[in-house]
């Protein structure tokens, strides 16, 4: 396989392999990987009417979920002549995992990769948070409404340097520099926020509270009926501010969609707490693939 750096000129044929995967993971949408590029260093082979991706964080090449219809390929084949001693590839959604371990069922092993499942609600309870299970959902969203001159506004091209000043001092209260996890996502941010106009399908909001932007999302449409928010960001300072940024964001721009997906926790322990108690409906499992090579 021959590959490339990840390029903006690629996008229109990665996006059509995408829409042909069997399960679609956020991680694997091209606004995900031209986000993280700074950080991954993503490159890209167009093999066997799959995109096949690397990734290089620490300068080691690691293989990644190939995209595309999984259910076409002849994985016997392609895995003997590409990978003949063996090979690992990192967050494979289960549907591919599962699809892998048919067709070799001696030569493939499993793990879980729970830090990397992705969260998905189903979006008529995030919007009308029914029941006792989100009463204090509810109650800090009540808060954030007291605030008599809020109000909410679709995210647009015109709007990015506003968005992009509230991230600064975002940053700046979280200590962005101090932590590299959160230095590689404000980059990640930045690099999408900046090719507003050059990704397809993106679509945001902001609120805004005493005429100043006091949260943001940024979102796209992961499939027909699937949003996937890649960013939310928001100024605590105002009492329910996340909550107000869900619930008003899926209500004003959610119509059409039966699901949301909130992406992964990545292990974080606070992170994961706050997405079980919206109450996921499901997972995207992903799992790490050890195909152990010819016999």
């Amino acid at each position: 396989m021959n590959f490339t750096p990840l390029s903006l000129k690629i996008q229109g044929t990665y996006r059509a392999l995408f829409s042909t995967t069997p399960e679609k993971s956020s991680d694997y949408s091209f606004v995900t990987l031209w986000g993280w590029h700074a950080f991954a260093k993503y490159e890209i082979s167009l093999a066997y009417d799959l995109a096949w991706l690397r990734v290089s964080p620490a300068g080691i090449p690691q293989w990644c979920s190939p995209v595309g219809n999984w259910h076409a390929v002849d994985w016997i084949e392609v895995l003997r002549k590409e990978f003949p001693d063996g090979v690992t590839f990192e967050r494979v959604p289960h549907t591919l995992a599962a699809l892998l371990n048919r067709a070799l069922p001696k030569r493939i092993e499993m793990e879980p990769q729970r830090s990397e499942w992705e969260y998905v609600y189903a979006v008529r309870e995030m919007v009308e948070l029914p029941g006792n299970r989100y009463h204090r959902k509810k109650n800090l969203l009540s808060q954030f409404l007291k605030y008599p001159d809020w109000s909410f506004e679709p995210l647009a091209a015109e709007k990015i340097p506003e968005v992009l000043a509230m991230q600064a001092d975002w940053c700046a209260w979280k200590n962005c520099m101090g932590s590299p996890a959160l230095a590689s996502e404000n980059e990640a941010i930045l690099r999408v926020l900046g090719s507003w106009n050059d990704l397809s399908g993106l679509r945001g909001g902001i609120l805004r509270a005493g005429g100043r932007i006091v949260a943001y999302t940024v979102a796209e449409a992961l499939t027909d009926d699937t949003l996937v928010i890649h960013f939310e960001k928001g100024n605590t300072e105002y009492k329910g501010v996340y909550q107000a940024m869900n619930q008003i964001f899926l209500e004003r721009m959610g119509a059409g969609f039966s699901w949301v997906n909130r992406e992964q926790d990545a292990g974080e322990e606070g992170l994961r707490k706050a997405k079980m108690s919206y109450h996921p409906a499901r997972f995207v499992e992903k799992y790490r693939v050890r195909y152990l090579g010819r016999n």
